[in-house]
Protein backbone atom coordinates (compact mmCIF):
# COMPACT_ATOMS: atom_id res chain seq x y z
CA UNK A 1 0.00 0.00 0.00
CA UNK A 2 2.53 2.24 0.79
CA UNK A 3 4.46 1.96 -2.61
CA UNK A 4 1.59 2.86 -4.55
CA UNK A 5 1.60 6.52 -3.59
CA UNK A 6 4.28 8.14 -4.06
CA UNK A 7 6.33 11.21 -1.55
CA UNK A 8 5.06 14.29 -0.68
CA UNK A 9 7.95 15.60 -3.49
CA UNK A 10 6.23 18.17 -5.27
CA UNK A 11 3.34 18.23 -3.58
CA UNK A 12 1.05 21.10 -1.98
CA UNK A 13 0.71 20.41 1.89
CA UNK A 14 -1.69 23.33 3.22
CA UNK A 15 -1.37 22.73 7.63
CA UNK A 16 -3.27 24.30 9.92
CA UNK A 17 -1.88 25.20 13.49
CA UNK A 18 1.62 25.64 11.13
CA UNK A 19 2.99 28.48 13.53
CA UNK A 20 4.11 25.94 16.52
CA UNK A 21 4.63 22.91 17.65
CA UNK A 22 4.24 19.80 15.24
CA UNK A 23 2.80 21.58 12.93
CA UNK A 24 5.59 23.76 12.83
CA UNK A 25 8.05 20.91 13.04
CA UNK A 26 6.05 18.44 10.53
CA UNK A 27 5.78 22.13 7.45
CA UNK A 28 9.68 22.10 7.88
CA UNK A 29 10.26 18.45 7.26
CA UNK A 30 7.89 18.01 4.49
CA UNK A 31 9.64 20.92 2.60
CA UNK A 32 12.87 19.13 3.41
CA UNK A 33 11.36 16.11 1.98
CA UNK A 34 10.56 18.54 -1.31
CA UNK A 35 6.93 19.19 -0.21
CA UNK A 36 5.48 22.65 -0.94
CA UNK A 37 3.85 23.40 2.91
CA UNK A 38 1.02 26.01 2.93
CA UNK A 39 1.11 27.29 6.71
CA UNK A 40 -1.76 28.76 8.62
CA UNK A 41 -2.11 29.63 11.91
CA UNK A 42 -4.06 32.65 13.89
CA UNK A 43 -0.93 33.55 15.70
CA UNK A 44 1.05 36.19 13.14
CA UNK A 45 4.19 36.36 15.29
CA UNK A 46 4.61 32.07 15.23
CA UNK A 47 3.08 32.04 11.81
CA UNK A 48 6.15 34.85 10.65
CA UNK A 49 8.72 32.66 12.45
CA UNK A 50 7.83 29.59 10.90
CA UNK A 51 7.82 31.14 7.71
CA UNK A 52 11.09 32.43 7.70
CA UNK A 53 12.74 29.48 8.81
CA UNK A 54 10.72 27.78 5.86
CA UNK A 55 12.60 30.61 3.45
CA UNK A 56 11.60 31.69 0.21
CA UNK A 57 8.14 33.21 -0.67
CA UNK A 58 6.35 30.43 1.72
CA UNK A 59 2.05 31.40 1.61
CA UNK A 60 1.47 32.45 5.17
CA UNK A 61 -2.05 32.73 6.13
CA UNK A 62 -3.31 33.97 9.34
CA UNK A 63 -6.84 32.87 10.06
CA UNK A 64 -8.99 31.21 12.80
CA UNK A 65 -10.35 28.12 11.96
CA UNK A 66 -13.44 28.90 13.64
CA UNK A 67 -14.71 30.90 10.43
CA UNK A 68 -15.47 28.58 7.12
CA UNK A 69 -15.12 32.12 5.43
CA UNK A 70 -11.42 32.15 6.72
CA UNK A 71 -10.44 28.57 5.90
CA UNK A 72 -12.18 29.07 1.93
CA UNK A 73 -10.39 32.06 1.86
CA UNK A 74 -6.86 30.69 2.55
CA UNK A 75 -7.75 27.58 0.17
CA UNK A 76 -8.43 30.24 -2.58
CA UNK A 77 -5.32 31.79 -1.29
CA UNK A 78 -3.48 28.31 -1.78
CA UNK A 79 -5.25 27.83 -5.27
CA UNK A 80 -4.47 31.02 -6.76
CA UNK A 81 -0.58 30.98 -5.45
CA UNK A 82 0.08 27.02 -6.42
CA UNK A 83 -3.06 25.97 -8.61
CA UNK A 84 -3.87 22.50 -6.62
CA UNK A 85 -3.96 21.16 -2.91
CA UNK A 86 -2.69 17.32 -2.58
CA UNK A 87 -2.54 17.16 1.19
CA UNK A 88 -4.71 19.18 3.63
CA UNK A 89 -3.84 18.76 7.30
CA UNK A 90 -6.09 20.20 10.21
CA UNK A 91 -3.40 20.49 13.37
CA UNK A 92 -4.60 23.50 15.15
CA UNK A 93 -6.03 23.09 18.35
CA UNK A 94 -6.27 24.55 21.50
CA UNK A 95 -6.84 22.79 25.36
CA UNK A 96 -8.54 23.58 28.02
CA UNK A 97 -8.70 22.48 31.57
CA UNK A 98 -11.04 22.44 34.93
CA UNK A 99 -13.64 20.27 37.04
CA UNK A 100 -16.41 20.25 35.55
CA UNK A 101 -18.41 22.35 37.97
CA UNK A 102 -16.11 25.14 37.97
CA UNK A 103 -14.05 25.34 34.60
CA UNK A 104 -15.03 28.60 32.33
CA UNK A 105 -17.93 27.49 30.19
CA UNK A 106 -16.35 29.80 27.53
CA UNK A 107 -13.09 28.13 27.74
CA UNK A 108 -14.81 24.33 27.52
CA UNK A 109 -16.91 25.94 24.54
CA UNK A 110 -13.82 27.29 22.65
CA UNK A 111 -11.95 24.06 22.69
CA UNK A 112 -14.68 22.22 21.18
CA UNK A 113 -15.49 24.91 18.37
CA UNK A 114 -11.28 25.00 17.27
CA UNK A 115 -10.49 21.09 17.65
CA UNK A 116 -13.52 19.94 16.11
CA UNK A 117 -15.26 22.47 13.93
CA UNK A 118 -12.33 24.07 13.23
CA UNK A 119 -11.58 20.74 12.18
CA UNK A 120 -14.69 20.71 9.89
CA UNK A 121 -14.04 24.03 8.79
CA UNK A 122 -10.76 23.26 7.37
CA UNK A 123 -11.46 20.06 5.62
CA UNK A 124 -14.71 21.43 4.22
CA UNK A 125 -13.06 24.52 2.53
CA UNK A 126 -9.83 22.24 0.80
CA UNK A 127 -12.15 19.38 -0.22
CA UNK A 128 -12.61 19.86 -3.51
CA UNK A 129 -9.24 20.35 -4.37
CA UNK A 130 -7.96 17.57 -2.61
CA UNK A 131 -10.71 15.30 -4.36
CA UNK A 132 -9.21 16.57 -7.72
CA UNK A 133 -5.87 15.70 -6.61
CA UNK A 134 -7.27 12.21 -5.39
CA UNK A 135 -5.20 12.84 -2.23
CA UNK A 136 -5.30 13.24 1.63
CA UNK A 137 -6.56 14.46 4.46
CA UNK A 138 -4.92 14.08 8.04
CA UNK A 139 -6.22 15.38 11.64
CA UNK A 140 -4.53 15.72 14.70
CA UNK A 141 -6.50 13.35 16.93
CA UNK A 142 -3.84 12.74 19.92
CA UNK A 143 -3.90 9.57 22.12
CA UNK A 144 -7.06 11.85 24.33
CA UNK A 145 -9.61 11.13 21.34
CA UNK A 146 -9.98 7.41 23.59
CA UNK A 147 -8.34 8.13 26.56
CA UNK A 148 -10.26 10.65 28.57
CA UNK A 149 -8.19 12.42 31.37
CA UNK A 150 -9.99 14.09 34.24
CA UNK A 151 -10.47 17.75 34.29
CA UNK A 152 -10.09 17.42 30.37
CA UNK A 153 -13.28 16.44 29.38
CA UNK A 154 -13.62 19.59 26.24
CA UNK A 155 -10.08 18.07 24.65
CA UNK A 156 -11.20 14.67 25.08
CA UNK A 157 -14.23 15.13 23.74
CA UNK A 158 -13.08 17.06 20.48
CA UNK A 159 -10.19 15.00 19.95
CA UNK A 160 -12.73 11.64 20.58
CA UNK A 161 -15.11 13.29 17.70
CA UNK A 162 -12.44 13.95 15.21
CA UNK A 163 -11.48 10.51 15.60
CA UNK A 164 -15.03 9.62 14.41
CA UNK A 165 -14.92 12.06 11.95
CA UNK A 166 -11.92 10.66 10.46
CA UNK A 167 -13.53 7.10 10.12
CA UNK A 168 -16.55 8.23 8.30
CA UNK A 169 -14.94 10.07 6.12
CA UNK A 170 -12.46 7.66 5.33
CA UNK A 171 -15.14 5.67 4.54
CA UNK A 172 -17.19 7.91 2.50
CA UNK A 173 -14.07 9.29 0.55
CA UNK A 174 -12.71 6.22 -0.60
CA UNK A 175 -14.70 5.77 -3.97
CA UNK A 176 -13.21 9.63 -4.83
CA UNK A 177 -9.67 8.89 -4.05
CA UNK A 178 -8.72 10.41 -1.48
CA UNK A 179 -6.72 8.91 2.02
CA UNK A 180 -8.00 9.67 5.66
CA UNK A 181 -5.79 9.76 8.44
CA UNK A 182 -6.10 9.81 11.86
CA UNK A 183 -2.90 11.25 14.45
CA UNK A 184 -2.70 10.26 17.88
CA UNK A 185 0.21 11.63 19.07
CA UNK A 186 1.12 11.23 22.84
CA UNK A 187 2.79 13.50 24.65
CA UNK A 188 4.89 16.01 22.26
CA UNK A 189 7.43 18.69 23.21
CA UNK A 190 5.25 21.45 21.65
CA UNK A 191 4.19 25.05 23.77
CA UNK A 192 0.72 23.19 24.43
CA UNK A 193 2.35 21.02 26.78
CA UNK A 194 4.98 23.02 27.98
CA UNK A 195 2.01 25.60 29.01
CA UNK A 196 -0.31 22.42 30.63
CA UNK A 197 3.05 21.33 32.53
CA UNK A 198 3.13 24.79 34.31
CA UNK A 199 -0.52 24.08 35.62
CA UNK A 200 0.06 22.18 38.82
CA UNK A 201 -3.63 20.25 38.43
CA UNK A 202 -1.48 19.20 34.85
CA UNK A 203 1.37 18.14 36.73
CA UNK A 204 -0.45 15.90 39.05
CA UNK A 205 -2.34 14.21 35.58
CA UNK A 206 0.83 13.53 34.50
CA UNK A 207 2.27 11.42 37.87
CA UNK A 208 -0.49 9.08 37.56
CA UNK A 209 1.26 7.66 34.40
CA UNK A 210 4.10 5.18 34.44
CA UNK A 211 8.14 6.03 32.78
CA UNK A 212 7.11 5.21 29.38
CA UNK A 213 3.63 6.72 29.01
CA UNK A 214 5.17 10.08 30.54
CA UNK A 215 7.62 10.50 27.82
CA UNK A 216 7.89 13.32 25.47
CA UNK A 217 8.47 13.23 22.25
CA UNK A 218 10.72 16.00 20.54
CA UNK A 219 8.32 17.91 18.38
CA UNK A 220 11.27 17.55 15.35
CA UNK A 221 10.98 13.72 16.16
CA UNK A 222 7.44 13.56 15.97
CA UNK A 223 7.61 15.68 12.71
CA UNK A 224 9.31 12.69 11.27
CA UNK A 225 6.58 10.66 12.34
CA UNK A 226 4.23 12.20 10.87
CA UNK A 227 5.49 12.90 7.61
CA UNK A 228 6.34 9.31 6.98
CA UNK A 229 2.42 8.82 7.57
CA UNK A 230 1.30 11.50 5.55
CA UNK A 231 3.95 10.21 2.32
CA UNK A 232 2.19 6.71 2.93
CA UNK A 233 -1.64 8.03 3.34
CA UNK A 234 -1.64 6.02 6.30
CA UNK A 235 -5.11 5.36 8.23
CA UNK A 236 -3.43 6.09 11.29
CA UNK A 237 -0.22 7.96 12.68
CA UNK A 238 0.91 6.80 15.54
CA UNK A 239 3.16 9.09 17.68
CA UNK A 240 5.25 7.69 19.11
CA UNK A 241 5.00 3.80 17.96
CA UNK A 242 3.76 2.18 20.86
CA UNK A 243 0.66 4.03 21.01
CA UNK A 244 -0.47 1.28 18.48
CA UNK A 245 -0.53 -0.72 21.70
CA UNK A 246 -2.65 1.63 23.51
CA UNK A 247 -5.09 2.08 20.78
CA UNK A 248 -5.72 -1.45 20.32
CA UNK A 249 -6.02 -1.76 24.63
CA UNK A 250 -8.12 0.90 24.59
CA UNK A 251 -11.29 -0.81 25.90
CA UNK A 252 -9.48 -1.84 28.75
CA UNK A 253 -8.65 2.10 29.33
CA UNK A 254 -11.58 3.57 31.43
CA UNK A 255 -11.92 -0.03 33.42
CA UNK A 256 -12.28 0.43 37.31
CA UNK A 257 -8.88 -1.07 37.32
CA UNK A 258 -7.02 1.32 35.19
CA UNK A 259 -9.03 4.34 36.49
CA UNK A 260 -7.48 3.85 39.78
CA UNK A 261 -4.82 6.39 39.81
CA UNK A 262 -6.75 8.71 38.07
CA UNK A 263 -9.29 8.22 40.75
CA UNK A 264 -6.56 8.91 43.25
CA UNK A 265 -5.57 11.96 41.60
CA UNK A 266 -8.36 13.68 41.05
CA UNK A 267 -9.56 15.12 44.04
CA UNK A 268 -5.90 16.43 44.71
CA UNK A 269 -6.52 18.38 40.64
CA UNK A 270 -9.73 20.11 42.12
CA UNK A 271 -8.04 21.30 44.90
CA UNK A 272 -5.31 22.54 43.12
CA UNK A 273 -7.69 23.98 40.75
CA UNK A 274 -9.69 25.39 42.99
CA UNK A 275 -6.52 27.28 44.37
CA UNK A 276 -5.40 28.58 41.27
CA UNK A 277 -9.15 29.92 40.33
CA UNK A 278 -8.99 31.65 43.45
CA UNK A 279 -5.91 33.64 43.04
CA UNK A 280 -6.35 34.19 39.35
CA UNK A 281 -10.10 33.26 38.05
CA UNK A 282 -11.72 30.60 35.80
CA UNK A 283 -10.08 31.90 32.92
CA UNK A 284 -6.85 31.78 33.78
CA UNK A 285 -6.97 28.52 35.71
CA UNK A 286 -8.72 27.00 32.62
CA UNK A 287 -6.61 27.86 29.60
CA UNK A 288 -2.87 28.71 29.15
CA UNK A 289 -1.30 31.80 28.84
CA UNK A 290 -1.54 32.29 24.84
CA UNK A 291 -5.53 31.31 24.73
CA UNK A 292 -6.12 33.76 27.33
CA UNK A 293 -3.88 36.79 25.13
CA UNK A 294 -6.34 35.71 22.25
CA UNK A 295 -9.24 35.56 24.61
CA UNK A 296 -8.25 39.36 25.20
CA UNK A 297 -8.09 39.97 21.76
CA UNK A 298 -10.90 38.56 20.22
CA UNK A 299 -13.20 40.49 23.58
CA UNK A 300 -11.21 43.88 22.43
CA UNK A 301 -12.05 43.44 18.90
CA UNK A 302 -15.51 42.34 19.23
CA UNK A 303 -15.96 45.56 21.82
CA UNK A 304 -14.15 47.63 19.05
CA UNK A 305 -16.87 46.19 16.24
CA UNK A 306 -20.02 46.91 18.67
CA UNK A 307 -18.15 50.50 18.85
CA UNK A 308 -18.36 51.06 15.24
CA UNK A 309 -21.44 49.57 14.32
CA UNK A 310 -23.52 51.67 17.32
CA UNK A 311 -21.68 54.81 15.66
CA UNK A 312 -23.77 53.59 12.57
CA UNK A 313 -26.39 56.63 12.64
CA UNK A 314 -23.07 58.48 11.55
CA UNK A 315 -21.61 56.90 8.51
CA UNK A 316 -22.32 56.74 5.23
CA UNK A 317 -24.15 53.50 3.47
CA UNK A 318 -21.49 52.91 1.59
CA UNK A 319 -18.28 52.50 4.77
CA UNK A 320 -21.15 50.05 6.34
CA UNK A 321 -19.72 46.68 4.76
CA UNK A 322 -16.34 48.26 6.69
CA UNK A 323 -17.86 48.08 9.72
CA UNK A 324 -19.80 44.81 9.27
CA UNK A 325 -16.11 43.42 8.33
CA UNK A 326 -14.79 44.60 11.53
CA UNK A 327 -17.27 43.41 13.01
CA UNK A 328 -17.11 39.91 12.02
CA UNK A 329 -13.27 40.08 12.30
CA UNK A 330 -11.53 36.80 12.61
CA UNK A 331 -9.00 37.78 16.03
CA UNK A 332 -5.99 35.73 15.53
CA UNK A 333 -5.78 33.20 18.24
Amino acid sequence: MARSHPPPRGQVVLVTGAGSGIGAATALELQRRGATPVLLDCDADTLADTAAALGGDVLSVQADVCSLAACQAAVQATLARHGRIDVVWANAGVASMGPLAHTDPAAWQRCIEVNVLGVFNTVRAALPAVMRARGYVAVTASVASFAHPPMMSAYAASKAAVEAMCNAWRIELAAHGVGVGAIHAHWVRTPLVSEGNSHPAFARLRRTMPGLMNRETPADVAALMIADGIARRARRIWVPGWVRALHWLRALLHTPWAERELLRAAPDMEALYLEGLAAEGALASSVGPRERQRAALRAAHAHAGESALSAGSCVRRGDTRDLTRLASSESPR
